[in-house]
């Protein structure tokens, strides 16, 4: 697959924020990122590139097939890295040591320290694309997340992404959940 090709795939009906615009958001927020090497740039640019590409809401494996597939079409000397990147997205937790994890993952839940027009418009967009739940299951569900992460002594694993962040993520986080209750 080529960038054509994993631009299709991102613009697949009832995709409403796991979009192009999503990966477009990830990519500008690397440029940004100071430290990585040429070569860790290009597997965390992979690594964006390929981390949603199976995105189906009804399933519980959209991560490992989305690196499953990254893995196929990477070259040999990063498969195995962008494939083990791709598939801390499921949990979006990430070990002490792991640099490159941390970056991924705080540049995936940047979104959350969004402004709140910004941050609003992604919840209601997470929303469209669990449309064939019921609106009690969703509040339900959507809150256990959002709680999930309020509950992190860290939401971003980056320490330059916690500290641009943090604080506004669990103000949206906390807001959305008053929302839902």
């Amino acid at each position: 697959m080529d960038r054509e090709e994993l631009a299709v795939a991102y613009a697949a009906p009832g995709r409403h924020y796991h979009n192009l615009a999503h990966i477009e958001d990830c990519l500008a927020a690397l440029a940004q990122v100071e430290g990585p090497s040429a070569h860790e740039r290009e597997i965390l640019s992979e690594a964006i590139w390929w981390h949603d590409v199976v995105y189906d809401p009804t399933r519980s494996d959209n991560e490992e097939l989305s690196a499953q597939l990254a893995e196929q079409h990477m070259r040999a000397d990063i498969s195995r890295e962008v494939g083990r990147l791709i598939r801390l997205t499921k949990t979006h937790d990430v070990a002490a040591d792991d640099r490159l994890g941390a970056i991924l993952i705080s540049i995936d839940l940047s979104i959350l320290g969004a402004e709140p027009a910004r941050y609003d418009a992604y919840a209601a967009a997470i929303r469209q694309e669990f449309i064939h739940v019921s609106d009690a299951d969703y509040r339900a569900g959507r809150a256990a997340v959002l709680r999930r992460f309020a509950a992190r002594p860290v939401i971003y694993p980056d320490a330059n992404f916690a500290a641009k962040y943090d604080r506004r993520a669990r103000e949206n986080l906390a807001r959305e959940l008053a929302s839902l209750s």
